[in-house]
């Protein structure tokens, strides 16, 4: 498992914006983790801002990078700056191939304005009341990726009982805590937090809709295209963090998708959409939505 706040620094190259970042194994899911590279775009602005605090990260997904070349690139360009906001560009490539493109808008601390909150909180126990994964199925076979959480499921099914029964509906509720660090006191860090399960659970919940699908059917995974996000009000002192995705559509080889993050005492954290783009894949692959997963 690796510590988020380890694994997503970033190495300056140059005073220019210029970084590497050396990719860390314990995010690979597909390839390195969607949410995890938006993160290290991430830090790379954090780094060239005065500003303290990332207000949304919208990206655009262009290629997966590879674990055999040890590092990629990141390049960040200031496109507007004021006391109160700034904007970035982030680009990753990796021996000048295009991974990502990442736009940030940071902003100022302590800013006044109209304030109102009409949001409404899922209506799920609380994270003290749920076992974790690893109580529920302590047979499960390790995995690199989802080491780095500690987990708890509103609703389990056995593996012995999957899939389920049709129709289920395509969304994906859970707690999630990181491991082995949980929580972070610089912003940057934090946000990415949320960025990575924001991202994450997009996938799993669009899909639940069709676990059910026959051995003769084809597979698919479907990577997410771009991710737009926005972070509404930090929660550093929450170590658990409510995910709620929801895959409402799927239709034209494409699924969209929006995701919650909560806090432990149900405030609205950050929030996203994002397109899937599905591909047909070999049944068995990992990730498919067949019963070998």
């Amino acid at each position: 498992m690796g510590a988020l706040g380890e694994d997503t620094t970033v190495e300056a190259v140059d005073e220019q914006g210029r970084f590497r970042h050396r990719l860390r194994n314990d995010w690979r899911i597909w390839g390195p983790n969607g949410g995890y590279i938006a993160s290290v775009a991430l830090r790379a602005a954090g780094h060239c801002t005065p500003l303290p605090r990332p207000a949304s990260l919208s990206v655009l997904f262009l290629g997966a990078a590879s674990y055999d070349k040890e590092f990629v690139d990141l390049e960040v360009t200031s496109l507007r700056q004021s006391k109160r906001s700034h904007a970035l560009r982030v680009s990753i490539t990796q021996e000048s191939q295009p991974m990502l493109e990442a736009h940030v808008w940071a902003v100022a601390d302590s800013m006044t304005g109209l304030e109102h909150d009409v949001t409404t909180p899922p209506d799920v126990p609380g994270h003290e009341s749920l076992k974790t994964f690893a109580e529920l199925d302590p047979d499960a076979p390790p995995n690199h990726f989802w080491s780095n959480f500690d987990g708890k499921p509103l609703k389990w099914i056995p593996p012995e009982e999957w899939p389920p029964p049709p129709p289920v509906e395509p969304r994906s509720q859970q707690w999630m805590r990181f491991s082995p660090v949980a929580r972070y006191d610089d912003a940057w860090i934090d946000a990415c937090r949320y960025v990575i399960l924001l991202d994450t659970y997009q996938w799993p919940a669009a899909s639940r809709a069709h676990m059910h699908r026959g051995p003769d059917a084809p597979a698919y995974i479907a990577p997410n295209m771009d991710q737009c996000i926005h972070f509404h009000q930090p929660a550093p002192d929450s170590e658990w963090l409510f995910i709620d995705a929801h895959g409402p559509l799927a239709t034209g080889g494409l699924m969209g998708c929006r995701s919650e993050v909560w806090s432990e005492d149900f405030r609205l954290v950050a929030s996203a959409s994002s397109n899937l783009l599905c591909r047909e894949v070999p049944r068995g692959t990992p990730g498919s939505g067949t019963t070998a997963d």
